[in-house]
């Protein structure tokens, strides 16, 4: 096979620079950290022992033997992966005796092996096949009476095949589900001949535990766990790396491909983000970049109510632009504006708000961080001065604590929730703060120190209650807040915080958890030496998101965990590029990097690049655009790569929203819900079909290069750029790292960005300028970002929701992800993940559902102030009586139906984690879903004859 495979060092590196030894193999001198393997030493200097149970990802184990050397004055013949360095140590490799004995291993491993080699889906990257010719295996003289030749194949996951015939029990998938992934799905059964790898109590994969990430099939030697992409099409032939476009963790991915054809995607062992792990997700669920559902030609129509009709590129351009031309002829220059993606990259995103800015002329742009994480930009701009978390993700291996917050990182950052898992495994304590029982709770050889079940809303009481104890018990670190914050705010804070209607006994009655639990909570927090504290939407979409994440900030900076490994502050950002998408300037009173439009300097600064006049009045925000086309003074929008007709609040009055609009423009890979209220449809480009950066969660800026030409015969970049021409704004990028270089020179925590510099590195973290060349893992190490360098405390007073229980709705309703689905589902939709995740669900607790006759699978209409759907009930103690959940990843749920207008005070991110309701049981959809229903299938029938009106 001509592909480079990397390097496989056999065991684990060893992180022991201070602590080196020297020792002698095979006649040459080599230097290692102590602890490190004589195998991987060897490797180092590119001698390769032979190994099949080793491999560099997991633990060595020890157990084929293959790996034997002879060390000068030992006694035997050590596992070479077992074996630690020493100092003068004299290790020999191969010689007659050690080749006899290798020999002899393989003759028995082959002896039960099929000889099918040639028809073997891994042949040309099998390790088995690539070991007996590394031992000079000829023959297999045993002849064995029992094997396991006949063994029956698994095939019930979609995704790869597990054949125990060809399994050696070499422990690789097993090592590799406990200690990459921490599910423990996997164990090695009976003994002896009997020995064989077994999916939990001997299921098939697709009913045991196994969350499908892929490890076992990576850490695999031979075909016996084997990804189904391969046995169809063979073994690639290249590969490209890549960054996943999924969640915000941003795993580095090796693109596996034949041609422009993606075999399959490999975590790459030196991703930075993902250290060569991934989830089912990022490995897996690529197919939907060639789904039959894509749209690759332009498509234009009068109304809503006509078929698509297929146009030229040229054609669907100057169209869009005349259009949005003729509405500001019209209703006046802020009648359009446009939304950025993030799930599109850095260059697409700077690109689409510099049209709205320069080529509309306005600052009506906006972006999805709207509804999930403005007020993560808002807290953390106010009280550390930068819009962004503090750590890198390798930072929680230092943790002692670790409090998460509003978040389910297994199921929405499940490469990092892997990671925080094995933290916890070492002895890190875990404080959860969520209404519902998340999986980190329950997950194998993890104990939950804390799990605060607070009522939904009631964030700001909880956090407060906790500060209140640091503050009344004197377990402020007073070193840390006098050398690094503002202390006359500090003062402030403690006099407001130690009020009595903040303590734990005042918010028992709030929070519903015991007093006694928020103080232990609270001490263990405060007293270790490294607490972390992460959270996600649970935290930001209230009515007082900001208010918490201030609270969380202030917490933090009152207890001295901030600036150093372990702690920190750091919100779990949703999408790929959510947090890239607000670095470029994608909110209506920002422009990149986070600087005012007012700002004079600032104001001047891009006047002077884009060459035009700029807007110095802060734009609409999304909930205001949708206001203003009701009103009828926002009658054009240019949406690229968002679906806010699934994903925004009380989608009913977004849908009038849309339909009251004279053009809406939507760049997409497919028909998403927005498309369906479209006029002019603009193919884009999947991540596998572009080049340019996303920055993820930790601020990592990692490159996402292209491996196939778009299908549509343009990247989204390219899209933009065609649009701001045709509008008379020019543009005349050649290259995404045209892009960046603008990016660079206008943007203070952005000028050492180069693509030059991401390719040297592999990824880098902002800041990255002249103080910081290199990127920067972490963040106020020796002063915060603020004007004068302080962390700022700010008083968080708790106000209830104005969404209340009553009678009428006596239950509150709360949303979230699964593992399976990402998002709006658009994409993993159209992959086999609907394997696991067919349906958005409601979950119930047993009492409710008992109360209203409901079992699992029925049938219940779920109705709020704002509207009311219907979903299929799952009856479970998951989450407290008098609340319910479920997820949004399918538009036919309606499950936005049902959310209100209720928003954030600082930003207007909406209040999706609290909706009052009430559960009844139904036997048909609702009226919304029938109607909805009807539309979709119109809108279908639209698409279908596109082809006839070309």
């Amino acid at each position: 096979m001509s592909i480079n495979k990397e390097k496989d060092f056999g065991t684990p590196a060893r992180a022991n620079e201070n602590n080196m030894v020297t020792l002698e193999i095979d006649g040459f001198k080599v230097t290692a950290p102590a602890g490190t393997s004589v195998m991987r030493a060897a490797a180092s200097i590119g001698i390769e022992i032979p190994k099949l149970c080793a491999t560099d990802s997991i633990e060595p184990f020890g157990s084929c033997r293959l790996c034997v050397v002879q060390i000068e004055g030992g006694r035997g013949m050590p596992a070479s992966c077992t074996t630690p360095v020493a100092e003068g140590l004299k290790v020999v490799t191969q010689n007659k005796k050690l080749a006899d004995v290798r020999r002899g291993i393989m003759e028995l491993y082959i002896s039960d092996h099929p000889l099918d080699c040639l028809t073997c889906s891994a042949n040309g990257d099998c390790e088995l096949q690539d070991m007996a010719g590394a031992v000079g295996l000829r023959e297999v003289r045993y002849n064995p009476v029992e094997t396991h030749l006949n063994a029956v194949k698994d095939e019930s996951n979609p995704y790869f095949s597990f054949d125990p015939s060809k399994c050696i029990v070499c422990s690789r998938c097993v090592r590799a589900c406990e200690e990459t992934q921490g599910t423990f799905a996997l164990t090695i059964d009976g003994r002896g001949f009997d020995s064989k790898v077994s999916p939990s109590q001997n299921q098939a994969f697709m009913d045991s535990e196994c969350v499908s990430c892929g490890a076992c099939v990576q850490a695999c030697p031979t075909a016996t766990l084997m990804e189904k992409s391969v046995i169809d099409n063979g073994q690639p032939e290249h590969a490209i790396v890549t960054t996943c476009a999924y969640c915000g963790v941003g795993c580095s991915f090796r693109a596996e491909m034949k041609g422009e054809q993606v075999i399959r995607m490999v975590p790459a062992k030196d991703g930075k983000a993902n250290h060569g792990h991934s989830c089912v997700k990022g490995r897996f669920a690529f197919g939907y970049a060639t789904h039959k559902d894509r749209i690759t030609k332009p498509m234009i129509r009068a109304s809503i109510h006509d078929a698509w009709k297929e146009v030229s590129w040229e054609e669907a351009i100057n169209h869009a632009a005349s259009e949005l031309k003729r509405i500001q002829a019209k209703y006046g220059k802020d009648s359009i504006g446009g939304l950025t993606s993030s799930r599109c990259t850095n260059e697409e995103a700077y690109l689409v708000q510099k049209l709205i800015r320069a080529g509309f002329g306005n600052n009506n742009v906006d972006t999805c961080a709207r509804v999930c994480h403005s007020p993560t930009g808002y807290g953390l701009k106010q009280t550390f001065g930068e819009s962004s978390g503090t750590q890198d993700f390798d930072s929680v291996m230092k943790a002692d604590v670790i409090l998460v917050m509003g978040a389910n990182p297994t199921d929405g950052h499940p490469v990092f929730g892997s990671q925080m898992k094995k933290r916890l495994r070492q002895g890190a304590k875990l404080i959860v703060i969520d209404p519902r029982e998340i999986d980190l709770l329950k997950s194998p050889h993890i104990k939950t120190s804390h799990h605060l079940k607070l009522r939904p809303s009631t964030n700001v009481s909880i956090i407060n209650a906790l500060g209140y104890v640091v503050v009344t018990e004197n377990l402020v670190d007073e070193e840390f807040v006098n050398a690094r914050c503002d202390v006359a705010s500090f003062e402030k804070w403690r006099k407001f915080i130690a009020e009595e209607h903040h303590s734990p006994e005042a918010a028992e009655a709030i929070t519903g958890v015991p007093a006694a639990e928020l103080r232990a909570a609270a001490r263990l927090y405060a007293t270790a030496n490294n607490a972390a504290i992460y959270y996600g939407l649970g935290v930001t979409e209230h009515s007082q998101g900001s208010t918490t994440v201030i609270g969380i900030a202030n917490l933090a900076m009152a207890t001295g965990n901030l600036g150093h490994e372990g702690a920190g502050v750091n919100p779990l950002r949703g999408q790929n590029n959510v947090q890239g998408s607000c670095d470029m300037g994608s909110f209506p009173h920002e422009l990149p990097g986070y600087r005012h439009v007012s700002d004079p300097a600032t104001h001047q600064l891009f006047e002077n690049a884009w060459q035009t006049k700029l807007s110095t009045e802060p734009g609409l925000r999304i909930p205001n655009m949708f206001e203003a086309a009701l009103d009828g003074s926002f009658m054009g929008l240019y949406c690229e790569g968002e679906d806010i007709a699934q994903s925004d609040p009380n989608i009913k009055h977004v849908h009038a929203a849309l339909r009251a609009m004279e053009c809406v423009i939507v760049q997409d890979i497919f028909l998403n819900e927005t498309a369906k209220f479209a006029h002019v449809f603009l193919p884009g480009a999947s991540f596998l079909e572009k080049t340019g950066t996303f920055t993820n969660a930790e601020r990592r800026i990692s490159p996402v290069r292209q491996v196939m030409r778009p299908l549509a015969g343009y990247a989204d970049w390219e899209v933009t750029q065609l649009l701001s021409n045709a509008l008379g704004y020019p543009m005349t990028y050649s290259h995404p790292s045209e892009i960046m270089e603008e990016i660079a020179a206008l943007t203070p925590s952005f000028h050492g960005v180069s693509y030059d510099k991401i390719d040297e590195m592999g990824s880098i973290q902002w800041p990255c300028n002249e103080e910081t060349p290199d990127g920067t893992p972490i963040m106020h190490t020796e002063q915060f970002m603020r004007d004068d360098g302080k962390g700022l405390f700010m008083l968080t007073e708790y106000v209830a929701t104005a969404e209340k229980v009553t009678p009428m709705f006596p239950l509150i309703l709360t949303t979230g992800r699964i593992l399976s689905q990402y998002n709006v589902g658009a994409q993993t939709r159209r992959t086999e993940n609907v394997a696991w995740h067919s349906e958005d669900r409601l979950e119930i607790h047993p009492h409710d559902a008992e109360d209203r006759g409901v079992v699992t699978g029925d049938w219940v209409g779920i109705k709020s102030r704002a509207g009311e759907t219907v979903l299929r009930a799952l009856v479970t103690d998951k989450v407290q009586p008098g609340i319910v959940y479920t997820t949004f990843h399918f538009p036919e749920s309606g499950a936005n139906v049902i959310t209100t207008d209720n928003s954030d005070w600082a930003t207007n991110c909406p209040e999706y984690k609290v909706t009052a309701v009430q559960i009844t049981k139904v036997l048909k959809p609702s009226e919304w879903q029938q109607s909805y229903n009807d539309f979709t299938e119109q809108q279908l029938e639209f698409l279908e004859q596109r082809k006839q009106h070309a």
